[in-house]
């Protein structure tokens, strides 16, 4: 498997398939094409059918229009550039590698098309490139690529999750600095998300939330604040991220808030150092590495299930790391996490990350906690691993019709839509 900071990637929201995949794409393109200054972009499936909400066509023209072009900005005869970007949205044609697919091909001062290349964004911020694949820059860096073999090797050598990842990239530098920038990041999106009102952007004129939710939770006991301020947290970071505000993927934009919902409450309530938060943060991303590696993080490919509920599996690990679980319970948690989000599907009303995803964090958030606990009662034995449940999200996610796959052509997005 890869590292697990590419499951930790921090960018502006509010998709990391349809905003900071697109971007990427178009860099890349201009990358291997400098003297390329009018672009045809053509989206394709659930890249188009749910573009406009999640910003697609921006982030393609952000990438586009700060491209630091060559000092050569004039071509031969001293004419100025005839710089454009065209994009066209083909919802109900799907190419054959993935649902969320885009051309990107040079037009010539004729009018001509050449150098069309294809590239898919795959989930989580990753992209792919048929005619120029990317050079592996990434190292393999663990062997095991299943949580049960990771659970034997730390029971037979007395280790934490954590310090498997230590074991096997702990030493790469900066790997270590990353993940306390991403705890940063994180909780720099809570604490502007708590402050902020009004409505978020987008036909839908939804209201934010996490103010709210806060100050009310600070007024109750016990349980139900633990539960408002929990659910405060990650509505904070949801609505940062759907007013394209700079967030994490944890392991995608739309499930931002759930993992820096459950591990800023645990650090307000029991002080936990960012030393162990961090360590925590290294067993969520190996949770959600094993997910990526065998099934996929992309809600146009499984549906919300891949999203909120690795999520919530990520966060119900590293929930239970810090309450001091063991290896096994921790197992536990996640895969509670996991299996109780199957078939959840990707149903975005107006294409936008909003509902029903934001309200999905924040209860996906106090979800994982549930399980924490729940796993932390027992001695970690039990009949269903956390691999066999991500084989069977990765079937179910093959078996779901795509429109409910992040087209915004069923479910909720459906029924609100007419």
């Amino acid at each position: 498997m890869k590292s697990i900071s590419e499951i930790y990637k921090i960018g502006k929201g509010p998709s990391s398939s349809h905003t900071m995949g697109p971007y990427k794409a178009v860099r890349s393109y201009l990358e291997n094409h400098p003297d390329s200054d009018h672009l045809r972009v053509v989206l394709y499936g659930s890249l188009a059918a749910t573009g406009k909400g999640h910003l697609t066509d921006v982030a393609i023209r952000e990438a586009y229009s700060t491209w630091k072009w060559s000092e050569k900005d004039t071509i031969d005869n001293n004419e100025k550039r005839h710089g454009d970007i065209d994009i066209e949205w083909r919802p109900k044609e799907y190419l054959p590698l993935h649902q969320n697919a885009m051309k990107i091909a040079t037009v010539s001062r004729d009018g001509d098309i050449y150098d069309n290349w294809t590239y898919y964004s795959i989930g989580g911020g990753d992209i792919i490139c048929m005619e120029h694949p990317f050079p592996d820059e990434s190292e393999d860096f663990y062997d095991l690529h299943n949580l049960s073999g990771i659970l034997e090797w730390c029971n037979s050598n007395g280790k934490e999750f954590w310090e498997y990842v230590d074991a096997h990239e702990g030493g790469r530098p900066g790997f270590w600095e990353h993940l306390e920038l991403v705890w940063r990041v994180m909780c720099e999106a809570v604490e502007r998300g708590i402050d902020q009102e009004g409505a978020l952007p987008g036909p839908l004129h939804l209201r934010r939330k996490a103010s709210s939710y806060f100050i009310r939770a600070e007024g109750y006991k016990d349980v139900l604040r633990t539960r408002g301020l929990i659910f405060s947290y990650a509505l904070a970071v949801s609505e940062e991220n759907a007013c394209g505000g700079t967030i994490v993927t944890a392991p995608t934009c739309g499930s931002c808030g759930v993992l820096p919902g459950v591990l800023y409450h645990l650090k307000k309530v029991y002080g936990f150092s960012d030393k162990r938060l961090v360590r925590s943060l290294a067993t969520a991303g190996i949770v959600g590495n094993v997910v990526k590696q065998n099934a996929s993080i992309s809600g146009a490919e499984v549906g919300c299930q891949g999203e909120v509920g690795v999520a919530c599996a990520m966060a119900a690990a590293a929930a239970t790391q810090l309450m001091g679980g063991s290896p096994s319970q921790i197992e536990y948690a996640a895969e509670m996490g996991l299996e109780h989000h199957l078939g959840l599907t990707c149903d975005p009303v107006c294409g936008l990350v909003q509902i029903p995803c934001i309200e999905r964090n924040a209860y996906a958030a106090a979800r994982a906690l549930d399980a924490s606990i729940y796993a932390l009662y027992t001695d970690g034995r039990h009949r269903v691993s956390f691999d066999q449940v991500v084989n069977v999200m990765k079937q179910t996610g093959k078996d779901l019709p795509s429109v409910y796959k992040e087209t915004a052509e069923g479910g909720l997005a459906k029924i609100l839509g007419e």
